[in-house]
């Protein structure tokens, strides 16, 4: 049974020893009414292949433990440069204003939606899964009106909607929708949209969690005016921090507010204080020195690796593991013109217990994939192969263990077929 990470160098915490620890519910002791654990955490070696956080490489892992300096260091304030140019270059953007706001992506979605919208404000949101939802409720939380541009989970955002949506409101200021839905593995035509965004003068804001470092994205090219992404997905960053990225039209829609950001940490006017292009940085929070070491080296590898081949490794992977899927009898739940490669959402077979299978491969495998959210719970998995993890031998380990897996649950697989069905496609992409 294929129990040992077949990726990693390091050896897997022994069962028995501190890796128990994750077995069992963790027992506190008190010592004068403070808690005190019995022993050190020890996480066992995962195969991340859900929606996120996705693998992190030893290198990324390897930054994360350098030694910490200030976070107003002179060499930090040279890496905060670095980081800054690297994340240009992901964006393919040349805005000034680029940064990793220091918490995670919902954050960062945060940060676009409260620096440039004001209460009485009429925005354009396109919902079409879980995260379009969560635009929605930022925009109204800033005490704007949020009209909605719905469309079916599993499809992308209808730009002919949207464009009706912009005729019949030409009050708003503002376009939002997300690039690629993670809670159902599907793309929309970004380009196309911003395009719309620009037609009628209003800023767009785009949602790039999980398409940064995996498909096509081109800010500057595209016309996005505030873009945000995640650390965990397709750049396999430890999670925590959120790249973004406003442009001047962006910015000056900031420096020309007429009233206070709502929120103090978030308010861009301060964190350019900090991100700032001079070598005088004004305090305003004490940034995550190390995970910052850990997105440097991540980006650095990205560069190393180049957006075109990062991408291509992305669809290469993908075009396999579908293969495999479907020699297996199993359906995706996307059309493959709007199917995220770093993203797969898969049908569950009738018969199958989601959760019963889903633990069995963490139990057995150390594998973990993810379930389906709001419309597609229940019925639909996440398989990942984002950033580090889309690897032709995470693929091969993961339809090997889903092969194992769906035959303890009754479900009839050819053994082999989905490996074959594979490797097939490798050889016909060399």
């Amino acid at each position: 049974m294929l129990t040992q990470h077949p990726v990693r160098d390091k050896e897997p915490v022994p069962r028995g020893s501190a890796g128990a620890i994750l077995r069992a519910p963790i027992r506190h002791a008190f010592i004068n009414g403070v808690p005190k654990l019995s022993q050190s955490f020890y996480p066992p070696q995962r195969t991340l292949m859900g929606p996120g956080p996705s693998d992190v490489s030893p290198r990324v892992l390897g930054a994360l433990g350098r030694p910490t300096i200030g976070h107003l260091d002179p060499l930090f304030v040279e890496l905060m440069d670095d980081i800054k140019g690297l994340l240009q270059y992901a964006f393919q953007t040349d805005n000034e204003l680029t940064l990793p706001i220091s918490a995670p992506g919902s954050a960062g979605m945060e940060a676009c939606f409260v620096n440039l919208l004001s209460p009485g404000d009429t925005v354009i949101v396109c919902i079409n899964g879980v995260f379009g939802g969560r635009m929605r409720e930022n925009v109204e939380r800033c005490g704007a009106k949020a009209v909605v541009v719905e469309d079916a989970w599993g499809t992308p955002a209808d730009p002919e909607k949207i464009a009706a949506a912009l005729e019949a409101h030409p009050e708003a200021s503002a376009l939002a929708f997300v690039h690629a839905e993670t809670s159902t593995g599907t793309r929309s035509d970004a380009e196309r949209i911003c395009a719309l965004g620009r037609e009628h003068d209003v800023l767009v804001i785009m949602d790039t969690v999980t398409s940064l470092g995996g498909i096509e994205l081109k800010v500057d090219a595209w016309g996005a005016d505030a873009v945000y992404s995640g650390s965990q997905k397709c750049l396999s960053c430890v999670p925590g921090l959120s790249p973004v990225t406003f442009s001047p039209r962006a910015v000056e829609r900031i420096r020309s507010r007429s009233h206070k950001v709502q929120s103090w940490f978030l308010d861009m006017q301060l964190v350019m204080g900090y991100w700032g292009g001079d070598s005088k940085r004004s305090y305003h929070h004490t940034a995550p020195v190390n995970a910052l070491y850990a997105l440097h080296e991540s980006l650095v590898m990205l560069r190393d690796e180049g957006l075109e081949a990062a991408i291509a490794r992305h669809a290469r992977n993908h075009r396999a593991l579908v293969a495999g899927l479907e020699a297996m009898g199993l359906k995706m739940v996307v059309d493959a013109e709007w199917r995220l490669p770093q993203l797969n959402a898969v049908g569950i077979p009738e018969g199958v217990d989601d959760a019963r299978l889903r633990a069995r491969l963490l139990r057995d495998f150390d594998l973990e994939i993810g379930a389906g959210l709001g419309a597609l719970a229940g019925n639909t998995w996440r398989i990942g192969l984002m950033g580090y993890a889309s690897r032709e031998r995470n693929v091969v380990f993961c339809l090997n263990a889903l092969e194992a897996a769906l035959k303890q649950e009754g479900y009839g697989v050819d053994s082999g077929s989905a490996l074959e069905a594979a490797e097939a496609c490798w050889s016909d992409a060399a």
